[in-house]
């Protein structure tokens, strides 16, 4: 019975010291520091063979924590690796931290005034933020008595770090399905521009001009409110635009994030164009969501071109920066001469066509202002006989019906 109660008795304590041993190694304490009870009515003659696998014991103890704490630091390591893949495949390709930075960067460069930007010359043009460019143009126009064009600008370059977020965020649903935006990474973020746009700023074309292209007159006044032709309408307090609005607005955002974007117009219609190297697609976002397209669809839409007309007109090209700058002038004066002031559309018409004199249109215009004025009893600005000095394309006939040409930007969104 005394043998039974003192093999029990170790066998209990046996089992306590292996207990106390895997929680000291789970706390990482070292076996030395275990306070072991002494085994009791063990015989002298063992006491030697029992220090001596109490230090085996803590000797192996100690290697099994060095063991584990490798090996957890090894899985540590590696799960802040995986952690690390994950988190750079979650963000698209051409982080656009840096455009965004250097848009900021560069927003003190930018031309201040009318004046300022007309005193550039054409090759320093590509140095000019879209956005400054359009909204400078809209300079003294009705509508634009608030413009804030430091203050609107800054606004874009905020409004482009949060595309930029959403853009990242959502990553995922390219990289899971990317059939659905049509394997284009490109078309993906372009589409989720077009959603935050949308959703989060709250932009939306001005229902008054939602009509169908058949429906467009010359007298609608579409011209009339500047808010409705400029980007400042949108990045301002009303936060609606048209066809000839939307497009610039998409692209002051787009190239702040790098994207490789063009302004295009075809007849009465502005849209927007990605263009890279390896990819190229045309775009309208002026409802929920994005319309993508070929050059085929703006030949038929909004109304059917010839391919004199492409040629003639400039139609279905991506736009250089001076291009650019002549259609917001010719928006410009469209919306003076609504305006009744013939004698400042004139000059504006004239500053279309020294950006772009090739077009058959801006050949015409300044012309049609200046018999506009004389129509009135207006006295011709000098900019209209200087215009009248100057040599035409001679293989450009005149225009006939020149405000046929002016870009009336309605469409159904």
């Amino acid at each position: 019975m005394e043998k039974r109660n003192a093999g029990t008795e170790t066998i209990a304590e046996t089992v306590g010291f292996v207990f106390a041993f895997v929680l000291a190694v789970h706390q990482g304490k070292s076996i030395l520091a275990l306070s072991v009870k002494p085994f009791p009515k063990r015989k002298q003659q063992h006491t030697k063979q029992v220090e001596s696998e109490r230090v085996v014991r803590a000797s192996a103890g100690k290697r099994f924590s060095i063991i584990v704490g490798g090996i957890l630091s090894l899985g540590l390591i590696a799960f802040a690796g995986v952690h690390y893949l994950s988190a750079s495949k979650t963000e698209p390709a051409n982080s656009a931290s840096g455009p965004v930075a250097t848009a900021k960067a560069e927003a003190s460069k930018q031309p201040r005034t009318l004046g300022e930007l007309l005193a550039l010359k054409s090759e320093n043009l590509a140095a000019v933020d879209i956005g400054v460019m359009n909204m400078l143009c809209a300079e003294g126009l009705p509508g634009a008595e608030e413009i804030k064009v430091v203050d609107y600008q800054a606004t874009l370059d905020q409004w482009a770090e949060h595309v930029k977020s959403e853009t990242t965020r959502n990553f995922h649903r390219f990289r899971e399905d990317p059939a659905h935006f049509y394997n284009s990474e490109a078309f993906y973020k372009m589409l989720m521009m077009a959603v935050v746009v949308y959703e989060d700023f709250g932009i939306r074309y001005n229902p008054k001009w939602i009509a169908p292209p058949s429906e467009t007159r010359a007298d609608d006044h579409f011209f009339a409110d500047s808010r409705d032709i400029f980007i400042h309408g949108m990045v301002g307090p009303q936060h609606m635009g048209t066809c000839s609005s939307m497009p610039v607005f998409y692209i002051a955002l787009g190239r702040r994030l790098g994207y490789p974007l063009k302004l295009v117009a075809t007849k009465q219609h502005l849209f927007m164009r990605w263009d890279s190297p390896t990819e190229r697609f045309d775009m309208d976002a002026t409802g929920k969501g994005l319309d993508r397209y070929d050059d085929d669809y703006y030949k038929k839409w909004p109304f059917p071109i010839t391919e004199q007309e492409i040629q003639a007109e400039g139609y279905l090209k991506s736009l250089s920066p001076s291009e650019e700058l002549s259609v917001f002038f010719a928006i410009r004066a469209a919306c003076l001469k609504e305006n009744g002031f013939y004698a400042d559309a004139g000059v504006a018409f004239q500053a279309a066509y020294q950006y772009a004199p090739n077009w058959k249109a801006n050949q015409a215009m300044p012309a049609y202002a200046q018999r506009k004025q004389r129509a009135v009893g207006m006295p011709a600005p000098p900019q209209a006989v200087v215009f009248q000095q100057q040599a035409a394309n001679p293989n450009i006939p005149a225009d006939p019906s020149p405000f046929q040409q002016m870009p009336s930007s309605r469409k159904s969104p």
